[in-house]
């Protein structure tokens, strides 16, 4: 073996032990946030009572019972389920911002910026103050999926009617496109029966608080199906970052790929949205944020994307809780107020 050889070899080794170290204490911080998401709260749960009730719910009679029933229900029935949901949509606002940020070359780009957000809550809104839930309660997610799908349309028609093509004018439109579809959803908002559009401005707001067991599983199929095809494009990606002729040159069909990308955020970020309400920045904070510790590489970049953004909005969501006990704040003002100062250091730091 040459020297040369030798060295790439060696770098290869320490960047995977690199990256495995950051996975391990990654999981593990996951762990210890779920823990602490369903033991904090108006009604405190020691740790001792999270663990017994998990071992008695996977494996009955493991423990023997300490604690109330109330106290059962409050872990199980509800802390349990919403910080599953944070888990998932954490993880899915972040790879979709990874990815946008890859294909239209922004560091800015995010599903809240681009106007992918702002369309799957003019669906989800239309659904619940409009048409009802006609097809149970997958009415919700596939109309928001829709709306979604219609913004992610709307920006690329609007970019090429406005000859605004390059991938970073791209943001720009999608911004003008979300405060047009915002206005829509205000409408809807403001012909619908005053008595039922209380919760509706309160979802818009954000919130995991709808959480249930028998809703997890359309965000965690969207995800894992969606999520997984991401991940296997990463060499696109990487590809994408550096320019659309280096694409292009590799075979890659820029114009194609693009929108197949926009399509697949489209789809999570509006099962998201569906289930959680608008929940802005993570998919801008996040990738930039584990870049620093992964670099570019999306066949990195992605999966812990994923696992951070995780943990971030589990995190998040103890502060909404804990702020002002026992009112609930809407998840969506923590991170807006952390995406906003975040938003200015990082144009600052790309000026």
């Amino acid at each position: 073996m040459s020297e040369g050889t030798g060295v790439v070899v060696a770098s290869k080794e320490g960047s995977s032990h690199h990256l495995l170290q950051i996975g391990c204490v990654g999981l593990a911080a996951l762990v210890l946030s779920v823990c602490l998401a369903v033991s904090v709260g108006a009604v405190s749960i020691s740790m001792e009572t999270v663990w017994g009730v998990l071992a008695n719910k996977l494996v009955p009679g493991t423990v023997e019972p300490s604690w109330s029933l109330g106290r059962e229900s409050i872990l199980w029935e509800i802390r349990l389920p919403r910080a599953l949901l944070a888990i998932m949509v954490g993880a899915g606002l972040s790879i979709v911002g990874a990815c946008l940020q890859s294909v239209t070359r922004n560091p800015l780009a995010d599903p809240h910026l681009i106007g992918i957000s702002a369309g799957g809550a003019f669906g989800a809104v239309l659904a619940l103050l409009h048409t009802g839930l006609f097809l149970g309660m997958l009415t919700v997610p596939l109309l928001a999926f829709l709306g979604a799908l219609g913004a992610t349309l709307l920006v690329i028609g609007v970019a090429k009617f406005t000859s605004a093509t390059s991938a970073d004018r791209l943001v720009l439109t999608g911004v003008a496109v979300s405060f047009v579809l915002m206005a829509g959803a205000n409408i809807l908002i403001f012909l619908a029966d005053p008595r039922a559009t209380h919760t509706v401005v309160y979802w818009m707001l954000g919130g995991l608080g709808l959480a249930q067991w028998g809703h997890l599983a359309y965000p965690l199929v969207v995800l894992a199906l969606c999520g997984l095809w991401l991940w296997f494009r990463a060499g696109h990606f990487n590809a994408m970052t550096i320019g659309d002729e280096t694409a292009t040159t590799l075979g890659i069909s820029v114009g194609a790929f693009r929108l197949e990308t926009f399509v697949i955020g489209a789809l999570i970020t509006g099962v998201m949205v569906a289930f959680s309400g608008m929940i802005g920045f993570v998919g801008l904070m996040v990738p930039h944020i584990v870049r620093l510790f992964v670099g570019g590489d999306y066949r990195r970049l992605i999966p812990v994307s994923a696992l951070f953004g995780a943990i971030f909005l589990l995190l998040a969501d103890v502060i909404a809780r804990t702020l002002m006990k026992p009112e609930d704040m809407p998840i969506g003002i923590i991170t807006g107020l952390i995406g906003g100062v975040f938003f200015i250091w990082l144009l600052r730091e790309k000026r």
